[in-house]
């Protein structure tokens, strides 16, 4: 297998990873300021860099994540007086909105979600560490850091410090010495949270937030920096430059950024207003679903929900994007559901490999291609869109040769062709979990009242349409008004079902039903 090669924004080229298997690797990703409920555009990174750690464990790497937690800031602060409330109060209750989203769509691997209060010692230590060092100034209770001093500033993003202008996506100050400097200190406001420091009291500025919180726990120089395409500048390009100048030391290996949600021409954000909350996503779509829909898009390329628009209320339920997304996944979903019926197994039961291994060896030789192209496209640049274009190629070929070998019929089935069923469905519950999607409906105990009351009712429409056919069948006369009118209503339950949006498949197994 060819071995994996990944972007970096600092290059601008792909090139080979730095580590390798069996090493240790560390990843930063920027989380999310804390003060509105989350939109699906927060879920993106979480998600991308989710299957980065999946994949990189499944090749043998030891990995070590961790995602920021910005519970003090400007949009806080303005939040929170809007709101009538503490900062404090409102950061905790939108971060256990965010914990509970990326709990939703699967995303497991962060190993620590440190908060940008809990570190204001160490943001200080490094402060005074760049002022004695000539790379920073205090000025009338603020520190800005001077971009002038650093020979490389803006190797990042590729621009000219004196090309900026002031109030360019950069904050306006008299006390700056250059337009370009940056605050890494801010001096406290009536009203403000506020901590003491060699230069009065006041609070961090935003970049060197995560410059301490990756430095305190992950070392000088780590091996993953990620974020989302908006961060490039002025937050990384300054995170960069303030972390080198403090350690003297290449701060990131690689520097990675994923793609922005678009909704059809524009971006979304919560300050134009076209907003989609996780919360009011998920009340239409699965979790599982979500996160397909945000990998089945190369990291690095935009995600397109379509044209869609909240505020107007001639808008569909959910995007055109999402919706599409949702229908595909429904096909995973069928595939496991498919393996029930025909193995007697449940497929969420089913132990697969958690290791890559090369020159694997398949029941079909088309088993083998796709494994193969599978990792191709992830080696390349971690190319998640690739990967689930393999599975839905493997899907198809599975429902395929259950359909060729009468799998569904016990009386007819091939016992070959079974068994080669069986491997390629455990294949793609192997390659499925590397991307974090395991093609589950809700469990059980997981329903709320409404939907067990729903599967109740179902299964009772179904048992008593299979009385009425059963009833018909009794009767041998073709033309037999009797039996034409329990037919009849046994089409008239398929068609009040489907108008409803729900479709029922009879199979030899027996009859089940689905949304959709």
């Amino acid at each position: 297998m060819p071995a994996l090669q990944v972007y970096s924004t600092l290059s601008r080229k792909k090139e080979p990873f730095p580590k390798k298997p069996g090493e240790q690797v560390t990843m930063y990703v920027c989380g999310p300021t804390v003060y509105k409920p989350s939109h699906v555009g927060h879920m993106v990174g979480p998600v991308v860099f989710d299957a980065v750690k999946r994949y990189l464990v499944y090749l043998g790497y030891s990995v070590k994540w961790l995602v920021n937690i910005t519970d003090v800031d400007d949009k806080l602060i303005h939040r929170a007086n809007e709101a009538k409330t503490t900062v404090k109060e409102l950061a905790e209750r939108m971060t256990a909105d965010y914990f509970d989203c990326l709990k939703k769509l699967n995303v497991t691997g962060i190993d620590a979600f440190p908060k940008a209060t809990e570190h204001i010692g160490d943001m200080i230590t490094t402060i005074d560490g760049l002022i004695k060092k000539g790379f920073a100034y205090p000025a009338e209770g603020d520190v800005y850091f001077n971009v002038s001093k650093d020979d490389d500033y803006g190797k990042l993003c590729g621009f000219d410090p004196e090309a900026l202008e002031a109030g360019s996506r950069i904050e306006v100050s008299g006390r700056k010495k250059n337009p370009g400097d940056f605050a890494l200190w801010k001096k406290a406001k009536p009203g403000e949270p506020a901590w003491d420091s060699p230069w009065g009291q006041g609070r961090p500025g935003w970049h060197i937030e995560c410059t301490s919180m990756a430095q305190r726990h992950l070392g000088d120089t780590i091996d993953i920096h990620g974020g989302g395409l908006d961060l490039r500048f002025p937050h990384h390009e300054n995170e960069l430059a303030q972390s080198e100048s403090a350690s003297g030391k290449p701060f990131a290996r690689v520097w990675m950024h994923n793609g922005l949600l678009k909704m059809g021409s524009g971006k979304m954000a919560g300050s134009v207003g076209n907003v989609l909350n996780v919360a009011d996503a998920l009340k239409h779509v699965s979790g599982e679903a979500l996160r397909f829909f945000i990998l089945n898009t190369h990291y690095r390329s935009p995600i397109d929900l379509g044209e869609w628009d909240p505020r107007d209320p001639k808008s569909p339920t959910l995007p055109p994007g999402l919706e599409n997304a949702k229908k595909a996944h429904e096909a995973f979903v069928r595939l496991s559901e498919r393996f029930d019926r025909v193995t007697g197994k449940k497929f969420h039961e089913v132990a697969v490999p958690g290791r890559a291994e090369d020159g694997r060896k398949f029941l079909l030789p088309e088993f083998g291609e796709k494994y193969t192209r599978f990792r191709e496209f992830m080696d390349d640049d971690f190319n998640t869109g690739g990967a689930v274009g393999v599975l839905f190629e493997l899907i198809t070929s599975l429902n395929r040769l259950a359909d060729g070998a009468k799998l569904e019929d016990p009386a007819k089935a091939d016992a070959n062709g079974k068994a080669a069923f069986e491997e390629g469905t455990t294949l793609a519950k192997e390659l499925g979990q590397i991307l974090g999607l395991f093609f589950e409906l809700p469990k059980a105990d997981a329903l709320g009242d409404d939907d067990k009351i729903v599967g109740g009712l179902m299964q009772l429409v179904i048992e008593l349409r299979n009385n009425l056919r059963a009833e018909a069948k009794k009767i041998t006369t073709k033309d037999d008004p009797a039996k034409k009118m329990l037919f009849g209503q046994t089409d008239i339950i398929r068609t009040r079902l489907t108008e409803l949006g729900i479709t029922l498949e009879d199979r030899p197994a027996g009859t089940t039903w689905r949304v959709g």
